[in-house]
């Protein structure tokens, strides 16, 4: 049901009335909205100067901002492995089962020291093939001294003479590359000697040596396990001097780092810091960390850094960055939690501007934007400015 006002003039007057009052509403909503608009643009938080006596800006210092040059530290964790070019990983020279272990992980090691022993049939069969080679050159070195002699007297017949002399020197062949096995094996050269001169060896016993010196990092086999020649890896022995520090550098710093720039590795079994040099960086991201392993090379004379020890890491880029640094006293939060500084305005009082933070460099942060070359900041003193305007 519709009320209809009467037709007069007291209520054409309230109609009238009515319909400025809603004018007037739109109009004062829409300021508002406008005047809110104009703030987020202009990132202040309020309009409002800060205006201080001259006895109250001896309490302050204004900085302007200007473009500084910086390098990038990069701060990052990383794991210690050790130095894959000066690590050696030791196969068995021979087949058969283990029967001692004579070195430990961690200990040091000469070239040619003995890392365990083994029970090899290997000994046997390369001793009874020397012994077999060695008389059968003899032999056949005879025969054909014999056909020589007898061919100059018309004994055999030329072709006879030289096959004995081609079947010598394939047995002679024969008895060296016998020879170089028993070599191969590190036999003991007395036992070669005694089984040149026919007489009787005892059982050989082989012998698993270090090729390099170093420290044993890794001992791959146990008591009883059994060998295969050329294919089962024994031990790892490396040289500890210097290692490797596999460094994580995130896809946003890794703009920021060079081959050949310069590390500090941190650990707490250190009370100083240990240099290094970037090595490597993989053109690879790991898809799981979405990071890069970059290969940090760190001289290690004393053995303080151990493998799979966890490190802090801290990069110093040679590459020169440019931007707006300022004072880390400069900065202030609102009620937001949001970065904001002061700004000298061209009246003469201070007024508000937030601004975005960029890398931070020791006290000072890189402004990646809401200030410009030539803007006058508060660096000290900013609270009390803070304090003046909220009066």
């Amino acid at each position: 049901m519709t009320i209809r006002l009467p037709d007069r003039p007291s209520a054409r007057r309230w109609r009238r009335t009515l319909v400025r009052i809603t004018v007037s509403a739109g109009l004062a909503l829409a300021g508002c909205s406008a005047k809110t608009d104009d703030k987020a643009a202009s990132g202040s938080d309020t309009a409002r100067l800060v205006t201080l006596t001259t006895a109250q800006r001896s309490h302050i210092r204004v900085y302007t901002v200007a473009l500084s040059t910086f390098h990038k530290v990069i701060e990052t964790t990383g794991v210690v492995d050790y130095d894959n070019d000066h690590a050696t990983s030791v196969l068995a020279p021979f087949s058969g089962p283990v029967a001692r272990m004579l070195v430990s992980p961690g200990q040091r090691v000469k070239e040619g020291d003995a890392l365990a022993t083994v029970i090899s049939p290997d000994f046997a069969v390369a001793v009874s093939t020397y012994r077999k080679a060695i008389v059968t050159a003899d032999n056949a070195r005879k025969l054909a001294d014999i056909d020589k002699d007898l061919v100059q007297h018309n004994g055999v017949s030329q072709r006879e003479a030289r096959q004995a002399e081609t079947d010598a020197a394939s047995a002679e062949a024969d008895r060296e590359a016998a020879l170089q096995m028993l070599v191969s094996l590190k036999v003991d050269p007395q036992t070669i000697k005694a089984v040149q001169q026919g007489r009787p060896t005892a059982a050989i016993e082989g012998v698993i040596r270090s090729p390099v010196s170093g420290t044993v990092v890794e001992k791959l086999i146990t008591p009883g396990e059994l060998l295969q020649a050329g294919t089962t890896p024994s031990f790892t022995v490396a040289n500890l001097s210097r290692v490797w520090v596999m460094a994580q550098i995130s896809e946003s710093d890794l703009g920021s780092v060079s081959l050949g720039d310069s590390a500090q590795v941190e650990t707490g079994a250190s009370a100083t810091p240990i240099p290094g040099t970037v090595a490597n960086i993989p053109a690879l991201v790991n898809p799981d960390t979405r990071a890069v392993v970059a290969r940090v090379v760190v001289d290690n004379p004393s053995g303080v850094l151990k493998k799979q020890m966890y490190v802090r890491v801290r990069i110093q880029a040679r590459q020169e960055i440019t931007g707006l640094l300022i004072p880390a006293s400069a900065i202030l939060r609102d009620d937001e939690n949001l970065p904001f500084v002061y700004v000298a305005d061209p009246s003469g009082g201070f007024a508000r501007r937030h601004v975005i933070l960029g890398y931070r460099t020791g006290d000072q942060f890189d402004i990646t934007g809401g200030l410009q070359t030539g803007d006058r900041i508060v660096v000290d003193g900013g609270v009390f400015v803070q304090f003046m305007q909220s009066q």
